[in-house]
C-alpha cells in the first residue's frame, strides 16, 4: 500500500531484456537507504518488487503483463521515474490509498501555467471515466492528485510549483503516457452495487 506521495526521483539505469525476462535497473539514494530484497516499491505508481540491490540503486523485475498494462516498457536509460516505499504502518498518510496497481494508461493533451501552478490536462481510457470525479482523487505516475475538472473525454489536475519540482511529472512533455491508477474505493463501491443490482445498476461486468 501507498499514499501518492513521491520521496525521491529516481533514475533509469538500463532496462535489460535477456530471454523473456525483463529488468529494470534505477539508481536511488533516499528510498536505497533501508530497501531490502522482497520489499515493494512503487515506480512511477506501478508497485514492484525489489530483486537485487546495488551500492547506488536497485533491481525489479516486470512481468508480461506489467509490461502490457503500463508505460514502464518504454522507458530508456536517464529518464526520471517517482519513487516511493510502502507507507509504514502508523505513519501519515499525506495523499490517498494507492495501491500500484495500474488501472490504465493515459496521456499528456495540454499544460498551461496559472500563477506558479500549471493545468494539466490528461486522456484517460474510456472504462476508466466513470471513475473519475471532480475533487476526487486519483494517482498519476504514482502522484496522489485532485481532479480539477473532468470532460467527457479526459479529466485535469492542478500541479503546484512544489509538486512539478519534487516529481518526474513536472518535465514530462505534452504527448507523453503516464500511468493511471483510480480511487480504489469507487471501484469497491460498483463491486458491491454490481453485486446486489447487477446490470440494472447501468455497471459493466468485469472482463
Amino acid at each position: 500500500m501507498f499514499s501518492g506521495i513521491v520521496e525521491e526521483v529516481g533514475r533509469v539505469q538500463a532496462l535489460e531484456r535477456q530471454g523473456e525476462s525483463v529488468r529494470l535497473r534505477v539508481a536511488a539514494e533516499l528510498v536505497r537507504a533501508d530497501l531490502e530484497i522482497g520489499h515493494s516499491i512503487a515506480i512511477d505508481g506501478i508497485c514492484l518488487t525489489v530483486t537485487e540491490l546495488s551500492p547506488d540503486g536497485f533491481v525489479v523485475g516486470l512481468s508480461p503483463e506489467t509490461l502490457r498494462r503500463t508505460s514502464v516498457g518504454g522507458l530508456a536509460p536517464g529518464d526520471r521515474v517517482n519513487l516511493e516505499r510502502a507507507v509504514q504502518v502508523g505513519g501519515r498518510i499525506g495523499g490517498h490509498y494507492v495501491q500500484g496497481h495500474v488501472d490504465g494508461v493515459g496521456t499528456i493533451l495540454s499544460r498551461r501555467p496559472e500563477g506558479d501552478s500549471e493545468i494539466v490536462t490528461f486522456s484517460a481510457p474510456a472504462e476508466l471515466l466513470p471513475y473519475i470525479v471532480l475533487k476526487g482523487y486519483i494517482a498519476v505516475d504514482g502522484i496522489s492528485l485532485t481532479v480539477a475538472s473532468r470532460a467527457p473525454d479526459s479529466f485535469s489536475v492542478a500541479l503546484i510549483e512544489f509538486t512539478k519540482r519534487a516529481t518526474g511529472l513536472g518535465a514530462k512533455p505534452v504527448g507523453a503516457a503516464v500511468n493511471l491508477e483510480v480511487d480504489i474505493i469507487g471501484k469497491y463501491v460498483e463491486s458491491l452495487l454490481a453485486s446486489r443490482f447487477g446490470r440494472a445498476a447501468g455497471l459493466q461486468e468485469d472482463t
